[in-house]
């Protein structure tokens, strides 16, 4: 069995644009109420961002009008601190929807900024840190010897584990690998059978039946019936896995503005407007997925290991023990820390009065 993802609290950041800086890391770690601590998904030689066609809003879900403050491209042109919009009211949740890509910082720099954190492993012991990373095949396998190496340095002073986004449409001429059961299959082919650190994928929201038979039969090895349960001695895709992080934005949505003078709208994004959409509106199906997932893992001893990080809408308690109730091993917050700061994080603690 791979390495198991453990850490707690079960309370943490996922990748996003308020986790990209060394002072957005820094400020995760020393939040008491996280267990752990991802970064923003990195490339080897880092994305290219536009801050004229990478960008996001936050917008009210209940009259899909953008917040009055406009729209951010994140660090590092925008402030390196979270956002918080004070114009809009702090009991209101708000969701996003962005066209952003991945985070101009690459790999490399992520892993001088960990070694540049020690002063912030106060907790014993230390909090793990997720590396969030992506590119192709051959790439992601880089990816995971850097990060393996880096982690049995004396430079590194936290415990690593390494989540694969398999759910965003950045990479060139391919749709999210994890949509695909042959992409899907060529980067678990990509991982190694024996993994000293755990290693996870990040997956995009499913809206049927067949895109979880697709995921279980890639996990499992087999594109056609789910066989029997066999020996655990057969290795399996899984068997490289300790965790699924569920799930990422949804796509092809679209936020408009209205326009006065002409009483027609405008696209409140750049290019067609058409971007990842997170926050509340996605909760019901980040749990739907969430719940089906754990579901079907305990349906089979061969794939019962696989954590799963459940993320999506969750800005309070209630959504905390939401996802929990459905299967989460531990909970994900990205909107609500781009809206609140870490305070969200101290806040559910508060809430739930720390019966995690």
């Amino acid at each position: 069995m791979p390495p198991r993802l453990s850490f707690h609290p079960p309370l943490l950041n996922t990748a996003s644009p308020w986790a990209t800086t060394e002072a957005h890391l820094r400020d995760l770690l020393l939040c008491p109420s996280t267990g752990a601590v991802t970064t923003r998904t990195s490339l080897i030689d880092g994305f290219p961002h536009s801050p004229d066609r990478h960008r996001y809003a936050f917008f009210d879900p209940a009259t899909g009008k953008a917040s009055s403050s406009g729209t951010f491209s994140g660090p590092p042109e925008d402030s390196n601190t979270n956002v918080t919009d004070a114009k809009d009211t702090a009991d209101a949740p708000l969701a996003t929807l962005n066209t952003l890509g991945y985070s101009p910082l690459p790999l490399s720099q992520y892993l001088s900024i960990i070694s540049s954190l020690s002063s912030a492993a106060t907790s014993t012991p230390p909090k793990t840190i997720i590396i969030s990373v992506t590119g192709s095949p051959a790439e992601i396998s880089t990816c995971h010897n850097l990060i393996q190496t880096f982690s049995s340095s004396t430079s590194c002073p936290f415990p690593l584990a390494m989540e694969i986004n398999l759910s965003c449409p950045n990479i060139p001429n391919l749709p999210p690998p994890a949509y695909s059961s042959s992409s899907l299959t060529s980067y678990l082919d990509a991982l190694p059978s024996n993994p000293s650190i755990p290693i996870g994928i990040k997956i995009p929201p499913y809206t049927h039946a067949g895109q979880f038979d697709s995921l279980v039969a890639s996990l499992l090895g087999t594109t056609t019936t789910i066989p029997s349960p066999t020996s655990f001695s057969i290795s399996i895709p899984a068997s490289k896995l300790s965790f699924l992080t569920a799930t990422n934005t949804l796509g092809s949505c679209i936020l408009l503005d209205s326009l006065d003078s002409s009483g027609g709208y405008q696209e409140t994004l750049p290019g067609e407007g058409i971007g990842g959409m997170a926050g509340p509106p996605l909760h019901p199906l980040a749990l739907g997925n969430v719940a089906t997932l754990r579901r079907r893992f305990d349906q089979d001893p061969r794939l019962v290991h696989l954590e799963i990080i459940g993320v999506g809408g969750v800005y309070n308690g209630e959504g905390y023990k939401r996802m929990r109730h459905v299967g989460a091993r531990a909970v994900g917050i990205a909107t609500a820390l781009g809206r609140r700061g870490v305070e969200v994080f101290t806040s559910i603690e508060d809430e739930i009065k720390s019966a995690w």
